[in-house]
Parts: structure tokens; C-alpha cells; sequence
């Protein structure tokens, strides 16, 4: 069983920046998938970003792709997702989640559910 707990949500100004971490209880996700996902109140759940368990490619939605960084730090069992430039319109709930069988991150847009989740953290960008 993996647990997942994420962190690092807040309020900030549009054009500012935070830091999510996502991390896990098992002694290592590096042979899993692990994707961010968001949910804003009354849209669909979208999945923003994903870094591959087995060969470390990143993989970004077009609404974040060159504001959003995904990273990995195996030693502390800790998948981060930097984010820049943040606008109004990234106010959400993010849910970070693991996978071994999408370990190359393909199905993480949907509809193809993740096995393990996190309980979320807020993001508000708000003036």
C-alpha cells in the first residue's frame, strides 16, 4: 500500500509561485509513475503534469507546459511540482498519484485511474 500526502499549497498572487510536494510512505516510487492532477470547483479533474518511473521523462498538460516543473528526489521519496507564473485561473485542488503500471506516464491524462492518491492540497491564485 502506498501513501501519498501532499503539501505545499496556499494562496499567492497571480505571476507568483509555489512549490507542491507530494510524499510517499514506501521506501522508494522510483519504479512508479507519479502524476499531479487538479480539480476545480464544478470542472473535471485534469491531470497537469507526470514523471515517468522508469525512464524519468516529464510530462505537462498545454495549460501549464513552460510554467510547471516536475521533479523527482529519490533519497527523500518525494515527487515536486514547481510552479511559476501562476494565474487566477490555476486555482484548484491538486492531488498528486502513483501508478506501476502506467510507469511511463501514458494513461495519466485520463480516463485511466491511478491506483494510489493523495487527500490534496489547496492552490488559490487570487489578487
Amino acid at each position: 500500500q502506498v501513501q501519498l500526502v501532499e503539501s505545499g499549497g496556499g494562496l499567492v498572487q497571480p505571476g507568483g509561485s509555489l512549490k507542491l510536494s507530494c510524499a510517499a510512505s514506501r521506501s522508494t516510487l522510483d519504479n512508479y509513475a507519479i502524476a499531479w492532477y487538479r480539480q476545480a470547483p464544478g470542472k473535471d479533474r485534469e491531470g497537469v503534469s507526470c514523471i515517468s518511473g522508469s525512464d524519468g521523462n516529464t510530462y505537462y498538460s498545454d495549460s501549464v507546459k513552460g510554467r510547471f516543473t516536475i521533479s523527482r528526489d529519490s533519497a527523500k521519496n518525494t515527487v515536486y511540482l514547481q510552479m511559476n507564473s501562476l494565474k487566477p485561473e490555476d486555482t484548484a485542488v491538486y492531488y498528486c498519484a502513483a501508478d506501476q503500471l502506467d510507469i511511463y506516464c501514458s494513461g495519466y491524462a485520463g480516463p485511466y485511474e491511478y491506483d494510489y492518491w493523495g487527500q490534496g492540497t489547496q492552490v488559490t491564485v487570487s489578487s
